[in-house]
């Protein structure tokens, strides 16, 4: 199965990169395409900066550093992967990337914002799940229960 892992370096990415390699542990024959998807210049960043090639230099960079969390992630698990840097809208610019690479599914994370903020900006999670013409899991921020202290609804003697 060909998985679409957007990773924007947050804690909650890096943590859909988790799920993905406990399911490939688990048995899932897995191969991977880690994409970045920068934002486009602005109309003042294009201004000041005089030259585009510049840019899209320091975009690529960017994108190619914000991976390096997850691919030693992947590396660590023996997962095969792609990468791919990519520049403009979020949401649709992953889609794209989900149609040419031809994955299986998407897993990406998700900050979690409220419902409302949600409903008058959109979430790039929430704009891929409508859109995509495959599965998409989204990962959750959450926190795990520190590995010598309570789990959930336990009571420390």
């Amino acid at each position: 199965m060909k998985i679409l892992l957007p990773v924007d370096g947050s804690d909650v990415s890096l943590e859909a990169v988790r799920c993905v390699i406990r399911m490939a542990r688990a048995g899932l024959a897995t191969s991977v395409v880690l994409a970045n998807v920068q934002e486009a210049a602005t109309l003042y960043e294009l201004v000041v900066a005089h030259d585009p090639q510049v840019l899209a230099q320091v975009s690529a960079a960017a994108g190619a550093h914000t991976l390096l969390a997850a691919q030693a992630l992947l590396d660590a698990a023996g997962i095969a992967y792609e990468s791919e840097i990519a520049s403009g809208d979020p949401a649709h610019t992953i889609i794209d990337i989900l149609e040419r690479y031809e994955c299986d599914m998407v897993v990406m994370g998700a900050s979690g914002t409220s419902s409302l903020r949600s409903a008058l900006l959109g979430s790039v999670s929430n704009e891929v799940l409508h859109a995509a013409p495959v599965p998409v899991m989204i990962v959750k921020a959450g926190e795990a229960p520190a590995p010598d202290g309570p789990a959930d609804g336990e009571i420390e003697p």
